[in-house]
């Protein structure tokens, strides 16, 4: 594994490699564009194009795109050849500035909410310099924001950006009130925990509803799903472990700081962990790894599943968005230190998260409403949808110190001892952690667990950028022209903490009692998709993206109508798989199974004349199963047909919240029972025990 240093980051156009291609200065030029944020001018472009186009050809590269992140949840490419006419017959490889800095792209057949009409095509790409171009499938990829021809953002990256800056512009207020004038740049950084299932591809093939909808539309529980807790870190299986070690070296290729892989809780699910880096990489890079693991699963005969609850009654899958904030000089300002209660610094960052997601809990929340993820919050496996955060013991007490105006004694840490001698002493944590927080301080960072594990990870960073931007610019206010700033400071983290502690939680946020402490503290509690995007367009939400330049009002109605629009189209494509799956093969083959039953009773009951014995009873539960499944599908079938009238996509997403989820978790439950009572030899698709277990 030697070859990891001369292998990592071996397909990217790099600070390295723009070290040794570039001129000095022009080099220079693009290090102030990403750690200060300076704007690039055309001659410096067109000599990083140059080099930018000669180092990818050396590599393989006869294409370039712009590669950018829509409204699609995934990411878009348009290819174009670097050849270039020369005379009559022949060809030259060329790429100028200008082709590295924009291209366009057809900004209609993306969806934006009504920003654009069908008529109105032109959209543009720009290049998106902090983030570093790449080498794939003998193609330049650049990574660009994408706006529409009147400047609205249509993408992902643009407002994460936008969020970044405002972010950087805050923080920076708050270190030049502590005396630091010198930090460049505040950068968010965010390590991506992501959680997958692998299953073999030729049963996937098999499944209709696993290859329309991502997630199992049927399919009774297996005799062993999770109970043992065996398959949680347990030694990982041979094709698995190869499977890893290729999706490793592809993402290393590609500058992906791939760290840590397990299995997880669930039977088939595992984990990759990357090492922090900035958000806007962070993003980037956690696209390329949703892609590379499922294109990798394919080489191994395997298919990657991201969805977030693909088989009911196991662990779903999440990607826990580690968020915290650095200095350009590598500075962690969320490091306690080692004596936090005096790091005043560090409890105004902390204090300023805590009144964030207070004050801002229905953002946080709608930054991962998704139909997928709403199979998962709220389920004894994630976190609730209610938002709370958690602290650990040591920092609760220090906050609660502050706020009663009393003296706090640093915590003494003590060594682990477990009784055995040889095993080594190290020291403990002073605070436990909490696996069912949604928003956990874990050490020096902020573990925000709700993300889901299909979810770009833009949308939850943009509001945790923003909601913490704004805290801490009202925290400068207070404190500029401070004549006694600690005290000033301790009487701020007073107040606010004092104001915004109904959030802070440190008990067991699966218990059923939160719900009831939660709703005696005024927390929200948004369980579904439907209940939470309404609060993205409140006045004081627009009034909040606006102050900070994150989003337009038109920008942020666009997005509202996107999500919903969305979630209406995926319960649709599910009741439709549903349907088609239930009527055309669920229901033959319980059929056919009851009338071979049917035919067996009928034998007996000529050959010994009895009347009462088990295969009657099986026929007669067979027959009411076929009943009650005809009977809900076409119960299904009526509520989509009434759904499909309604023309507003808010009113649909509720009926569609009410009506139609329940139809289909009454089809499913009949169609299950249906798999319990039928041999196997009849049953039209591989069963959960094939699929987690094969």
């Amino acid at each position: 594994m030697n070859k990891i240093p001369q292998l990592f980051g071996s397909m990217v156009f790099g600070d390295h490699v723009m070290q040794e291609r570039l001129p000095e200065a022009t080099y220079k030029a693009v290090k102030e564009t990403v750690e200060k944020g300076k704007r690039l001018d055309a001659g410096v472009v067109h000599i990083v194009a140059k080099a930018m186009k000669e180092w990818a050809v050396e590599k393989g590269a006869t294409h370039y795109t712009h590669w950018f992140q829509p409204m699609t949840g995934i990411t878009a490419e348009k290819h174009d050849s670097f050849i270039s006419p020369v005379g009559a017959d022949g060809v030259i490889m060329e790429f100028s500035g200008k082709e590295l800095m924009r291209g366009e792209s057809d900004a209609s057949s993306f969806p934006s909410g009504g920003l654009r009409t069908t008529f109105e095509a032109r959209g543009y790409t720009a290049w998106d310099p902090t983030s570093y171009a790449f080498v794939k499938d003998n193609t330049l990829f650049i990574p660009t924001a994408f706006y529409s021809y009147g400047g609205e953002c249509l993408d992902k990256k643009t407002p994460l950006m936008r969020s970044m800056e405002a972010l950087n512009k805050q923080a920076k207020r708050i270190l030049l009130l502590f005396g630091d004038a010198e930090t460049a740049r505040v950068i968010p950084t965010v390590g991506a925990e992501q959680e997958y299932f692998l299953i073999d591809k030729d049963l996937y093939k098999k499944r209709q509803d696993l290859v329309f909808t991502g997630r199992t539309l049927f399919g009774s529980r297996p005799p062993k799903g999770q109970e043992m807790d065996d398959h949680y870190f347990g030694t990982i299986k041979p094709r698995v472990q190869a499977f890893m070690q290729d999706l490793d070296e592809e993402l290393w290729k590609l500058g992906v700081l791939a760290k840590t892989e397990h299995n997880e809780a669930a039977p088939a699910q595992h984990e990759l962990a990357p090492i922090f880096t900035s958000v806007n990489t962070a993003t980037d890079h956690n696209q390329l790894t949703m892609e590379m693991m499922k294109r990798v699963a394919e080489k191994h005969g395997l298919v990657c599943l991201l969805h977030e609850k693909p088989f009911a009654g196991v662990n779903g899958s999440g990607k826990h968005n580690n968020w915290s904030l650095s200095t350009s000089s590598g500075e962690n300002l969320l490091d306690p230190g080692a004596a936090p209660s005096e790091n005043l610094r560090f409890l105004l960052f902390l204090t300023a998260v805590i009144e964030a997601s207070d004050t801002y809990q229905d953002l946080l929340r709608f930054s991962v409403a998704t139909a997928g993820n709403d199979h998962r919050l709220g389920a004894n496996e994630a976190p609730p949808a209610i938002i709370s955060v958690f602290l650990g013991d040591e920092l609760t007490e220090v906050l609660d110190a502050i706020a009663a105006g009393t003296t706090y004694s640093e915590k003494e840490k003590h060594e682990m001892k477990v009784g055995v001698r040889v095993l080594p002493r190290f020291a403990k944590d002073t605070t436990d952690r909490n696996r069912t927080s949604p928003m956990a301080f874990t050490g020096n960072k902020f573990e925000f667990r709700m993300v889901g594990s299909s979810l770009s990870i833009a949308e939850p960073n943009i509001v945790l950028n923003t909601i913490v931007a704004d805290a801490l610019s009202q925290y400068a206010e207070k404190l500029e022209g401070s004549l006694d700033f600690e005290n000033d400071v301790r009487a701020l983290i007073r107040e606010a903490y004092t104001k915004h502690k109904r959030i802070v939680f440190s008990g067991d946020n699966y218990a059923v009692e939160w719900a009831d402490e939660a709703a005696r503290r005024g927390l929200l509690n948004l369980r579904t998709t439907p209940e939470a995007l309404p609060y993205f367009v409140s006045e004081r939400n627009i009034k909040l993206f606006a102050r900070h330049n994150i989003f337009t009002e038109g920008e942020m109605r666009s997005r509202y109508e996107i999500l919903t629009e969305e979630y209406t189209k995926v319960l649709h494509i599910e009741a439709l798989t549903a349907l088609d799956i239930a009527t055309r093969d669920i229901l033959p083959a319980i059929s056919r199974y009851a009338k071979d039953v049917a035919d067996r009773v009928k034998v007996r009951q000529e050959l010994l004349g009895n009347t009462e014995f088990p295969e009657k009873s099986q026929m007669q539960k067979l027959y009411q199963v076929i009943d009650t499944l005809y009977t809900k599908t076409e119960d299904l079938r009526q509520l989509l047909a009434q759904a499909e009238k309604y023309t507003d996509c808010h009113i649909a997403a509720g009926f569609y919240k009410d009506f139609i989820r329940r139809a289909m978790d009454e089809v499913r439950e009949a169609a299950d029972e249906g798999e319990r009572l039928t041999a196997a030899s009849y049953w039209p698709m591989p069963t959960y025990a094939q699929l987690l277990f094969s």
